[in-house]
């Protein structure tokens, strides 16, 4: 369980307090709207009113406190960047920060954010390789050369064994695991068999995964 201090409670940080809740980890929540933090109530460990931007206010939240400070502020990229510098001046042990692009990440990163989150971004990479392609199902980047892909068995693949494709020797790829009625089997082996209806959960390089699904 983790201790987080929780700035701005726009859509994107609703949702990450109600993550958070369901992860049974402690989170302060704050944002200068009185509706947003009456609604966040029943999702986090306390929450109050205030502006992130006043010195004072966030001293008296006992920053140094916290795992973790983030600063979901939206539409407010001034009150982010005074946010964010304020955390570390007051002893934030980490800050992370949203930003929308590339220059507000520059600017964050300069004034104390020690990492960066782009909601928009991602889901926008997200969204294109997902629905780009009749059988990928979910994708996570892990860094800009490799991925995790849920993705349809190739009609080609049924009633064969992982042994019998060899993909890990032939296209350097790795099954993770097999999902079967939603449900994950972690335990593959050469002798597990590919029947129609599962779905293979992937890790490899996306160049590698392309050429062997034909994405």
């Amino acid at each position: 369980m983790k201790s987080i201090l929780l700035i701005g409670l726009g859509r994107f940080g609703k949702h990450i307090a109600m993550k958070l809740h369901e992860l049974n980890h402690e989170v302060m929540a704050i944002d200068k709207c009185e509706e947003r933090v009456e609604e966040i109530l029943p999702y986090v460990t306390n929450a109050q009113i205030g502006d992130s931007m006043n010195e004072d206010f966030l001293r008296s939240l006992g920053v140094p406190n916290y795992d973790v400070c983030l600063v979901a502020i939206g539409h407010d990229f001034q009150g982010s960047l005074e946010t964010t510098s304020l955390l570390k001046e007051l002893g934030a042990k980490m800050v992370v920060s949203r930003a929308a692009r590339d220059v507000q990440a520059k600017f964050l990163l300069r004034n104390g954010a020690d990492e960066i989150v782009y909601p928009e971004k991602q889901l926008a990479v997200w969204t294109a390789i997902r629905y780009s392609s009749d059988h990928i199902f979910d994708y996570i980047e892990l860094d800009k050369d490799n991925a995790i892909f849920e993705i349809d068995i190739p009609e080609s693949w049924l009633g064969k064994t992982v042994g019998e494709i060899n993909i890990r020797q032939k296209y350097n790829i790795n099954i993770m695991a097999v999902k079967r009625n939603s449900k994950l089997d972690l335990t593959v082996t050469p002798d597990t068999r590919f029947e129609r209806g599962e779905v293979l959960l992937v890790l490899g390089n996306n160049k590698d995964i392309q050429k062997c699904f034909h994405i």
